[in-house]
C-alpha cells in the first residue's frame, strides 16, 4: 500500500494577477527540471493545501499547486464576479506561460477532474497526461444526485439537517434557496448557510465518517468559499453545455491517462467514471474498493500514487 510522500515545502511562490480583480496563489516544489504536474483542486472553492504536493515523487516531478479564483490564498476571498469555468481555463493557460511550461500533466479530483478535462479539451497540445479522481461531469443529473434525490437516500439523517435549514416553502429547489442566502447581504445568514452546505458535502465525502475531515470542511474561511463558489457554479450549470465533456472526448482520446474512482463515492457516483471511460477506452480505469469520494482515503491514495508513477514511466523520455 502506497502512502503520501513526506511533506514538502515550496521552493517558489507566486501571486499571479489574472484580472483587474483576481490574484491567484501559486507555488512550486519538487524537481525544478522534472515533469511539470499541476494539482487542480476540487470544489469549486476547495483550495490546495500541504497534502496537495504529496502524491508525486518530488525527485521526478516539478509540482505546481494553485488556488483557483476566490478561494484559499487567492484574492478576493469568495468573490463571484468574473469567476466562471472559462475564466479558470484561461487562468491555467496564463499560469503555464508564466511558469515557462511547454506541456504538463494535470492531476485533478472531483471538480478538479471537470476543470482538467475542460482545459485538456481546449488545449490538448499542452497536456502530457491526465490523472483524474472522483469524476464529476457537471450534468444536471450530477447536481440532482447531490442536492435533490440521490445521496440523501444513503445519508437521510445528514440530509434532514441540510434541508431543515431552509423554510418549507423553499425546499422545492434547495440549490436556489442556499444560493440566495450565500449571495445575500446578511452576513450571519451567509455563514450559517455556508456551514450547512459544507457539512452536507463533508458528511458524504468519506466511506467512514471522519470528524477531522468534517472539521476541515466547516472552518469558516473554507466553508464560505466552498459554499459560495459551488452554489454559484452549480446554479450556472458549471458554465458549460449539458454533456459538453462527454461529447468532446474525441479531442483528448490519445493523451496518456488514469482514472481513479471510489466504488462507494456518494458525491460523484461511479457511473460518472464508467460513462467517461466508455468514450475514453485508452484511459486506465481503477475502481477502488472500500473508498468513497475523498482523495485522502487509503485505497485512493495508493491508486493515485501508483498512477503518478505509471505516468512518469510512460513519459520517461520527457524533455
Amino acid at each position: 500500500m502506497q502512502i503520501l510522500f513526506p511533506e514538502l515545502k515550496p521552493y517558489k511562490r507566486h501571486q499571479l494577477k489574472v484580472s483587474d480583480k483576481h490574484e491567484l496563489y501559486v507555488d512550486e516544489s519538487g524537481n525544478v527540471h522534472g515533469i511539470p504536474i499541476l494539482f487542480v483542486h476540487g470544489g469549486p472553492g476547495g483550495a490546495c493545501d500541504a497534502s496537495s504536493r504529496r502524491f508525486y515523487d518530488p525527485s521526478v516531478y516539478r509540482i505546481i499547486t494553485f488556488d483557483q479564483r476566490g478561494c484559499g490564498r487567492s484574492t478576493p476571498h469568495g468573490e463571484l464576479e468574473n469567476n466562471t469555468t472559462q475564466d479558470l481555463i484561461c487562468d491555467i493557460e496564463v499560469m503555464r506561460e508564466l511558469l515557462d511550461v511547454d506541456r504538463w500533466v494535470l492531476f485533478g479530483g472531483s471538480w478538479g477532474s471537470t476543470l482538467s478535462l475542460l482545459y485538456a479539451q481546449a488545449f490538448p497540445a499542452r497536456v502530457l497526461g491526465l490523472i483524474l479522481r472522483g469524476i464529476f461531469l457537471c450534468r444536471q443529473c450530477d447536481f440532482d444526485w447531490l442536492y435533490k434525490d440521490g445521496a440523501r437516500r444513503v445519508f437521510p439523517d445528514c440530509w434532514e439537517e441540510f434541508v431543515n435549514h431552509i423554510p418549507i416553502d423553499e425546499r422545492g429547489d434547495l440549490m436556489k434557496a442556499y444560493y440566495a442566502r450565500l449571495t445575500g447581504d446578511d452576513e450571519l445568514a451567509r455563514m450559517a448557510a455556508a456551514k450547512h452546505w459544507s457539512v452536507w458535502e463533508g458528511n458524504c465525502s468519506k466511506l467512514r465518517p471522519s470528524p477531522e475531515a468534517l472539521a476541515r470542511f466547516t472552518k469558516p474561511h473554507k466553508a464560505l468559499a466552498l459554499a459560495r463558489l459551488e452554489s454559484h457554479y452549480f446554479m450556472n450549470k458549471g458554465f458549460i453545455d449539458e454533456n459538453q465533456i462527454l461529447e468532446n472526448m474525441h479531442l483528448i482520446r490519445d493523451i496518456p491517462s488514469r482514472i481513479v474512482h471510489g466504488r462507494y463515492d456518494m458525491v460523484c457516483p461511479l457511473e460518472n467514471a464508467l460513462a467517461l471511460h466508455k468514450l475514453w477506452p485508452t484511459a486506465e480505469l481503477h475502481i477502488v474498493r472500500e473508498s468513497g469520494h475523498s482523495g485522502s482515503e487509503p485505497g485512493t491514495v495508493d491508486a493515485l500514487i501508483r498512477a503518478t508513477a505509471d505516468i512518469a514511466k510512460q513519459l520517461e523520455n520527457f524533455d
